[in-house]
C-alpha cells in the first residue's frame, strides 16, 4: 500500500523546488555576475525557507554547474575560463543547429511570426539597454524554435549549457556594447522563410557561437 507524504515533506519539496526555479531562470538570464557569491542563510531570507531547501536547490544547481561550491562551502556562480568558455561554444555549435534543422519541417508561418515578434523585443531591449531583457528574449527567440524540433532530451542538453552561460553572458553584453538585435537572427528567419535547412544550419551555428568565442578570445 503506498503512503501518502507526510505534509513536511511536501512542503519542504515545494520550497525547495520554488528556489531552485527561482534561482535557475535567474542564472540563465545573467541577472547575477561572475563569481557572485551567496549564502544558504540569504536565500533562506530572501525566499522565505528554511535552510534545508535552499540547500537542496543550491546542491540541485552545482550539479548542473550553475552555481559552483568550493571546498570551504562558498556558493557562488562559476567564472569561466576561455578553455570552458570554447568547450561550451562548441557544444552549443553541435546542438543547436541539429535542433533547429529538425525544427525546420515544423516551422510554419505563425512560428516565424511569433520569432519575428521575439525578436522586435530584443531590439527594444538593446535600446533600454537592458542586459537582462536581452539574454532573456534571445533564449526565447532559440527556445521558441527548438521546442518544434521535438526532441526534449537535446534540447534539455542545451538549456543546461545555457544555464552554465548565463553570469558569462551578462559578462559579454557588456563587452559587445550592442547597439541592434544579433544579425544572425534574421538570417535564421530568413532560412525559415526559404525552407533553407543548410541556410539555418549556418546561421544558427554563427549566432551562438560567435559571440562567445569574441569573449574567450
Amino acid at each position: 500500500m503506498l503512503m501518502n507524504p507526510r505534509p513536511t515533506e511536501t512542503g519542504a519539496a515545494v520550497a525547495h523546488d520554488r528556489v531552485y526555479r527561482a534561482l535557475r531562470s535567474r542564472i540563465m538570464h545573467g541577472e547575477v555576475n561572475p563569481g557572485e557569491a551567496m549564502t544558504l542563510r540569504g536565500l533562506g531570507r530572501e525566499f522565505g525557507v528554511s535552510m534545508t531547501p535552499a540547500r537542496e536547490a543550491v546542491r540541485r544547481l552545482v550539479s548542473e554547474g550553475a552555481l559552483f561550491l568550493s571546498a570551504s562551502g562558498r556558493v557562488s556562480t562559476p567564472e569561466l575560463s576561455n578553455e570552458r568558455i570554447e568547450e561550451l561554444a562548441a557544444i552549443r555549435a553541435l546542438l543547436e543547429p541539429e535542433l533547429a534543422s529538425r525544427a525546420l519541417p515544423r516551422a510554419h508561418p505563425a512560428l516565424i511570426e511569433r520569432m519575428e515578434a521575439i525578436n522586435a523585443a530584443i531590439a527594444q531591449a538593446v535600446a533600454r539597454r537592458d542586459a537582462v531583457g536581452y539574454i532573456r528574449t534571445n533564449l526565447e527567440f532559440h527556445r521558441t524554435l527548438y521546442l518544434r524540433a521535438q526532441a526534449p532530451a537535446m534540447l534539455a542538453l542545451a538549456e543546461t549549457v545555457w544555464l552554465q552561460l548565463g553570469p558569462t553572458m551578462r559578462a559579454l553584453y557588456g563587452r559587445l556594447n550592442r547597439t541592434e538585435p544579433p544579425h544572425h537572427h534574421r538570417l535564421i528567419l530568413a532560412a525559415l522563410n526559404a525552407g533553407d535547412e543548410p541556410g539555418l544550419r549556418l546561421a544558427t551555428r554563427a549566432d551562438v557561437t560567435q559571440g562567445l568565442r569574441l569573449l574567450a578570445g
